[in-house]
């Protein structure tokens, strides 16, 4: 069996979640000492041990809600009369921490332009893992938009196909046009991505949503999208739009205002 240290390297490397459970604090008769650890997967198995019975059957609930959530959690359980809720009868008293370890957020650049490859560059800086999709092969790929983790040329409403779309995923459309958009999109939008924006004008979002509808698209579903996406920056180059767009995206996912950080008076 491999330690909870080497789980937790492949864990890492694999790009995988699961949630880290540590006694923290032990005081009086308790089943397992401080620093004693379980690593829970999402599949409901787990490495090591926290204490077994009640108190572990507990702390394992937490942890799926944390790995859910991705939110981490102070337990502290009484052991002395089951007939109270107590998990057990030792006599102690015990806390756990529960750790979320959760992959880096996967975000998706589709379309491979000068404003894409520069969101690519910015993304991977600030720690995301980075994916590109583009239908045009010669921009989808290593040599032409470097930086990436993974590369898929396919038209966007094959995208679904080939990437697990799940709440943490940012996708970011800095497409050719309209009709890239308007042709694609509906697929997107079935997914719970956590941000899904849309580069261009006013003018170009009110010509696809108008392709949308006309596709059937529902009003709640179009509402998922930001355009024009980005914060207000008067940005021109494509690297100040880059910045713009991932300004908001970092915005919404640390839950930000936005606002200026000077104090107003």
């Amino acid at each position: 069996m491999i330690s909870i240290y080497q789980a937790l390297a492949e864990i890492e490397k694999n790009n995988e979640s699961a949630a880290l459970c540590t006694v923290t604090s032990s005081e009086g008769s308790t089943p397992r000492h401080v620093g004693s650890k379980m690593l829970v997967y999402p599949d409901g198995k787990f490495i090591g041990t926290v204490g077994g019975g009640d108190l572990e059957h507990r702390v394992l609930d937490e942890a799926w809600m944390s790995i859910s959530d991705g939110q981490p959690r102070k337990l502290h359980y009484n052991m002395a009369d089951p007939s109270r809720g107590d998990v057990g009868v030792c006599g102690g008293q015990v806390e756990v921490f529960v750790e979320p370890i959760l992959p880096a957020p996967l975000l998706v650049v589709i379309g491979a332009g000068h404003v894409g490859k520069a969101v690519v560059h910015l993304a991977k800086w600030l720690g995301f893992r980075v994916a590109v999709n583009d239908d045009r092969v010669e921009f989808c790929n290593a040599e032409s938009t470097p930086e990436a983790d993974a590369y898929y040329p396919v038209t966007m409403d094959e995208l679904p196909k080939h990437i697990k779309i799940d709440k943490r995923t940012i996708l970011i459309l800095t497409t050719r046009g309209s009709a890239i958009d308007a042709s694609g999109l509906a697929p997107l939008l079935d997914s719970p991505a956590a941000y899904i924006g849309v580069i261009g004008s006013r003018r170009r979002w009110a010509t696809t949503v108008k392709a949308l509808k006309e596709k059937g698209v529902s009003e709640d579903k179009i509402a998922k999208v930001r355009s024009p996406m980005g914060l207000e920056l008067q940005a021109e180059t494509p690297e100040e739009i880059a910045v713009s767009i991932m300004a908001e995206v970092m915005m919404i996912k640390d839950k930000g205002t936005g606002k200026s950080m000077r104090s107003e008076k």
